[in-house]
């Protein structure tokens, strides 16, 4: 009797060790299948874009004549709009997974926001276009600026940080947070100097994350009236004279790479399909070199954790 249950039990381990081999070999090959496809688009795109890549390309504004444009105004206006859904979406976003994680009382007030909040981070980013549009443009007056575009692109981004804060938070054991409280620390004192250091490679994986997906969206910055043409520079931050500084690029019309894109692939002729898939290249390089940074800074800081 006793032989015959392990027989069987040995039979029901063979059987899951085969569908577990079943399931594996199925997830290997969608994944080298997604790979193929991705590695088959990028060789096409540099391909295409390659031979147009250039000091002059890169320093050089949209022409009519195809071997003359350049992406001056595009990548000039991706960096400044970055720079303002970065300072507006990341300090935000990080204090509202703080206080969600931490502070806020754990009833159905917070899972309505939680759900919310997540919920949000899936929704089309032609919505949050529309809404820019609405009360950005309309009932704030900000024109279709760098400042309306930054704001939108934030919100977009906003729910992405707040979920990532508080999965890195929650991922630090309760351990630390009691040790902390036993020697005395406050929770302000707890957050900071304990929690927050070591959920910050997490944290800004989530920004830089954010942060790639906001570089290559167009749906809302159309929305919001986002120029396909631009033809010179908004004004600089920095000026000569006191205070040396100026916020009057905030409020001047702008331009993004993928509206460069957009603008160029619109055309029938062959040269600008080949401008546009250089830009493509030049997008991707961004989206890489932020990532890397992201990978690079995860490292640092988990390297000196210790638990």
């Amino acid at each position: 009797m006793a032989v015959k249950n392990i027989q069987e039990i040995r039979k029901i381990i063979a059987k899951a060790k085969l569908w577990d081999s079943i399931f594996a070999a199925i997830g290997l090959l969608f994944m080298l299948l997604g790979v193929v496809v991705l590695l088959a688009l990028i060789i096409d795109l540099a391909i295409d874009g390659l031979p147009r890549l250039s000091w002059q390309f890169l320093t050089s504004f949209p022409s009519r004549r195809a071997e003359n444009a350049g992406v001056l105004s595009g990548w000039v206006g991706s960096t400044l709009v970055m720079l303002v859904t970065a300072l507006a979406a990341v300090p935000l976003g990080i204090a509202s997974g703080i206080y969600l994680e931490e502070y806020a009382r754990k009833n159905w007030v917070a899972d309505f926001i939680e759900i919310n909040v997540t919920n949000l981070a899936g929704v089309p980013s032609i919505v949050y276009g529309l809404l820019a549009l609405g009360f950005f443009v309309y009932q704030l007056n900000l024109g279709q600026s760098i400042l309306t575009a930054g704001l939108t692109l934030a919100l977009l981004i906003l729910p992405v940080v707040i979920v990532t804060t508080r999965e890195a938070l929650r991922a630090i054991p309760n351990e630390i947070r009691e040790a902390s409280y036993a020697t005395g620390a406050t929770k302000w004192q707890t957050i900071s100097d304990h929690v927050l250091p070591y959920s910050a490679g997490s944290i800004m994986t989530g920004v830089i994350v954010g942060l790639s997906r906001a570089i290559g969206e167009t749906a809302p910055l159309i929305t919001i009236g986002a120029l396909t043409f631009i033809a010179f520079l908004p004004d600089s931050p920095l000026q000569a004279e006191f205070p040396y500084v100026s916020f009057k690029w905030l409020m001047s019309p702008f331009t993004v790479m993928p509206m460069q894109m957009f603008n160029w692939v619109s055309r029938p002729q062959p040269e600008f399909q080949n401008n546009a898939a250089a830009a493509g290249l030049i997008i991707l390089a961004m989206t890489l070199a932020m990532n890397g940074l992201a990978i690079y800074l995860r490292y640092i800081f988990r390297k000196n954790i210790k638990w």
